[in-house]
């Protein structure tokens, strides 16, 4: 009998051990379906970690279309973000509507404690931000942004070779992102609308695809700024971006080195890569899991290692994952981390003098 009751006992303190450990289920909130990465979070396979709560749509004609291909139901979809928020209790927001927007999520859900993530750029411009960084200091809240490039494991094997002196002192990098354009990658109209609009975008593809480049160099330089900043843009297809340009090109210049970034919707080829040179070697995150490193030979020989990437462990493989451990308290971030605040107000910085640049034709002075 006694035996039977340290059974019974065992068993007991096992379950509530196992209880003890299961990650806790996200609550989460989706702000806008009008971009047109929100498929990340409806095609999501549930893990347990993550339970989409409410979302807030006001086309309900898109609604409806993305209720029908991704099965959701359309009990969830509310108005405003007030409605949502009072019937569903989101412990986090994800915001998929247009980048202008992402301010006024901020505002809605900061102060009833919730947390954000926001698609990528953290805002339109460096005033936008501020405030969504002061209302997410006052609420004490996370504030993310979410890039693609920060699941890719050749970004994470380059930094972690640059700062292991693989290619010895930084001094020149180039950074490549874009697409061949919305007629020929078929985005949705809802996407295309406001992604061409210079208030809701806060340009074009300088802001769309010139954020990641931003955001790596602040991430590879840990939150150094540079000292100025250079842009010019050009507009190669006026018939499909008329209010926008579609093709820049921005220097930033530090104090040891120079950053060349090239975003643009006129590649060929759809592309995130980058390329880091260093005083002894080079770098090639040629893609999200290939990457190649040169060391010097000589005047102009090389040796060269290929690396084919595994993808990123969990949760760092998945946004919504990096959003739940960081809000249950299971992940810190480290400083300038991709998704953190303090690199994207630096993102920000850097993309609000490259707008200002372009337009004015002169080079912008962040550091005298």
């Amino acid at each position: 009998m006694l035996r039977k009751i340290f059974i019974i006992v065992g068993i007991l303190l096992t379950t509530k051990n196992l209880w003890a450990t299961q990650p806790k289920t996200l609550r989460l909130g989706v702000a806008g379906l009008t971009h047109g990465h929100v498929g990340w979070i409806l095609s999501r396979k549930d893990s347990g970690d993550v339970k989409m709560v409410g979302i807030v749509e006001t086309n309900k004609v898109l609604a409806q279309r993305l209720s029908s291909q991704y099965g959701f139901s359309m009990n969830i979809v509310y108005d405003t973000m007030e409605e949502m928020i009072a019937a569903t209790q989101p412990e986090a927001v994800a915001a998929f509507g247009s980048i202008y927007e992402h301010l006024m999520v901020v505002e809605a859900c900061a102060p009833a404690g919730i947390h954000v993530m926001v698609e990528k750029p953290l805002a339109v411009n460096l005033a936008h931000a501020k405030k969504m960084k002061a209302l997410a200091q006052k609420h004490n809240i996370h504030l993310l942004t979410n890039y693609e490039t920060s699941w890719y494991p050749t970004n994470f094997k380059a930094h972690q070779l640059l700062h292991d002196g693989a290619i010895g002192e930084l001094r020149k990098v180039i950074i490549r992102d874009g697409h061949s354009g919305f007629k020929n990658v078929k985005i949705n109209d809802e996407f295309f609308q406001w992604l061409t609009d210079p208030v809701l975008n806060g340009g074009g593809a300088i802001m769309d695809f010139g954020c990641y480049g931003a955001n790596l160099m602040t991430w590879l330089l840990k939150g150094e700024k540079p000292n100025s900043i250079t842009a010019v843009t050009q507009q190669l297809q006026p018939e499909v971006n008329p209010k926008v340009d579609d093709d820049a090109t921005i220097l930033l210049n530090y104090d040891k080195a120079m950053a060349i970034l090239q975003p643009s919707w006129n590649w060929p080829i759809g592309r995130k890569d980058m390329e880091l040179y260093g005083t002894t070697g080079v770098i090639y995150a040629d893609n999200r899991n290939q990457l190649r490193v040169r060391k010097a030979e000589g005047y102009d020989g090389f040796s060269e290692e290929t690396f084919q990437l595994q993808e990123r462990p969990a949760p760092f493989n998945d946004p919504f994952a990096v959003l739940a451990a960081l809000i249950h308290g299971s992940l810190e971030l480290e400083k300038f981390d991709p998704y953190s605040i303090e690199n994207n107000m630096i993102t920000m910085e850097i993309l609000d003098s490259a707008v200002k640049s372009a337009k004015s034709k002169q080079t912008v002075q962040l550091k005298e």
